[in-house]
C-alpha cells in the first residue's frame, strides 16, 4: 500500500486538511530499528506527524520534531522534508511497558513529562524554533497543544499505530485537521461534530480500508472542500558512505587506528536509519591518506 498524504482546503479558505495513511512508513521504520511494539507505536506517530507537515512545507525546507521526555523511551527524533522524505529513531527501541488503563499501550508513559521542540528550516538565515511542555505524552495532544500556542493556529491532530499479533505494523495514518482566521462558528461546529468519529482513534477506520480520501471525507462532511495537494511519503534516511566517511575524518587519524586495532574494523551506524557502514584498515588509510590537509 502506497503511503499517501492528502491536502486540502475548505470553505472558501476557512480550514485546512492534512490527512494520510502511512502503514508502510511506519512498518519500514519498525523493520530497521527493531522496534518494541511501544516503541513502534511512539516512533510511528511522530513520524507520521512529521509526514503530515512536511506537506505544509515549501519547495526545499524541512522539519525536525524532537520529543524529549524522562520517560524509559527516551527521546524521539523525526526529520521531513518538503519532498516526502521522513526519517527518524527513538532512543530506547526496546522497551516495553504494560498496557494502559484502556487496554493500549502506554505511550504517555513511555515518554514521560518533558518537552517538545520543532524546528523549521525554511532557507532563512536562522531556522524556526518553538517549543511546548508535553501535555500529555501521547504525541497528538501535545502536537494539538503546539499549533495552538506557538503558531496560533487552533488545531486538531489525530495519530494513531495499530500492530498486528507478529509485532508488524497493521494500520498506521492521521490527520491535522487547522481553523484559519475568521472560520465561521457554523464550520467549527460542524468540524467538532465530525470529530467524534474519531473517538476511537484513526487507526480503527484505516484497518477498516479507508484510504485517505474518505478519512478527509468524515472530516468534512458537509463542508464544501478541494484537494489542493496529493502526495507519496517514504522513509528515506540521507546518510550515505561519504558523509560517513567525513565522520571517521572528524575522529582523527589516532582514535580511527585504536578503534581498528581493539575491533579490527571501524563500524558506524547512522542513528536515523539504523544503516551500517564498516570501514577495514584499507578505507582508513585511503581517507586520511587522502586527507592529509
Amino acid at each position: 500500500m502506497e503511503n499517501i498524504i492528502l491536502r486540502a482546503s475548505g470553505e472558501k479558505g476557512q480550514v485546512r486538511v492534512f490527512v494520510g495513511v502511512t502503514t508502510e512508513l511506519v512498518e519500514e521504520a519498525r523493520r530497521r530499528h527493531n522496534t518494541s511494539p511501544l516503541a513502534t507505536a511512539a516512533l510511528g506517530r511522530v513520524l507520521t506527524a512529521g509526514a503530515l507537515m512536511g506537506a505544509m512545507l515549501k519547495e526545499g525546507q524541512e522539519v525536525s520534531l524532537q520529543f524529549i521526555g524522562d520517560g524509559p523511551l527516551g527521546a524521539i527524533f523525526v526529520i521531513a522534508d518538503s519532498k516526502g522524505n521522513v526519517r527518524g529513531y527513538v532512543r530506547h527501541p526496546e522497551v516495553e511497558l504494560d498496557l494502559n488503563d484502556k487496554g493500549k499501550l502506554d505511550v504517555a508513559k513511555g515518554l514521560g513529562k518533558g518537552m517538545l521542540y520543532v524546528l523549521k528550516d525554511l532557507g532563512l538565515k536562522e531556522p524556526y524554533k518553538g517549543s511546548v511542555p508535553f501535555v500529555s505524552g501521547e504525541i497528538g495532544e501535545d502536537l494539538t497543544y503546539y499549533f495552538t500556542k506557538s503558531e496560533q493556529t487552533p488545531s486538531a491532530v489525530g495519530l494513531g499505530v495499530l500492530i498486528n499479533p507478529d509485532l508488524t505494523v497493521k494500520a498506521a495514518g492521521g490527520f491535522i485537521l487547522q481553523l484559519l482566521p475568521h472560520a465561521e462558528e457554523e464550520v467549527i461546529q460542524k468540524l467538532e461534530n465530525n470529530l467524534k468519529k474519531f473517538s476511537n482513534g484513526v487507526t480503527p477506520l484505516i484497518d477498516a480500508g479507508k484510504g485517505p480520501e474518505e478519512l478527509l471525507a468524515l472530516l468534512l462532511e458537509g463542508i464544501e472542500y478541494k484537494i489542493t495537494e496529493r502526495r507519496n511519503v517514504r522513509f528515506k534516511c540521507k546518510c550515505n558512505r561519504e558523509r560517513l566517511e567525513r565522520v571517521v575524518i572528524n575522529l582523527g587519524e589516532d582514535e580511527a587506528r585504536d578503534i581498528l586495532e581493539k575491533e579490527n574494523k571501524l563500524e558506524l551506524t547512522c542513528h536515523f536509519c539504523n544503516e551500517k557502514y564498516v570501514f577495514g584498515e584499507e578505507d582508513v588509510d585511503k581517507l586520511f591518506a587522502e586527507n592529509k590537509d
